[in-house]
């Protein structure tokens, strides 16, 4: 009897820390770096190909309307690139319009 009490706390305590560790929150950023080259929010993904190379991974995530300030509104494409992992980071490009728009990394 104690030893399946034992086991179920030691799978319920190996599950809370399995779960802890995908709970860990991305973090945003400006910038990004690759390699000994930098580049920042709104720059085109031709730049950031360029000086980052091809993604590990590329996903066109749908279409994003926006109003500009002379109330016209358009369509952009939304896409999300992954580079990584770099020290056990992975980092998450979000273009839009083909601009970058978010950078946020995660472990």
């Amino acid at each position: 009897m104690i030893n399946n009490s034992l086991k179920i706390v030691f799978a319920n305590a190996t599950l809370a820390l399995l779960l802890l560790g995908f709970a860990v929150p991305a973090q945003a950023s400006s910038t990004f770096r690759c390699n000994s080259k930098l580049v920042s929010l709104q720059a085109s993904t031709h730049e950031v190909q360029s000086k980052c190379g091809a993604p590990m991974e590329q996903a066109h995530l749908g279409y994003k309307q926006l109003t500009n300030e002379y109330g016209h509104t358009h369509e952009v494409g939304i896409e999300e690139w992954v580079y990584g992992p770099k020290g056990g980071m992975y980092y998450f490009l979000r273009f839009e319009g083909g601009y970058l728009s978010k950078i946020s990394s995660s472990r």
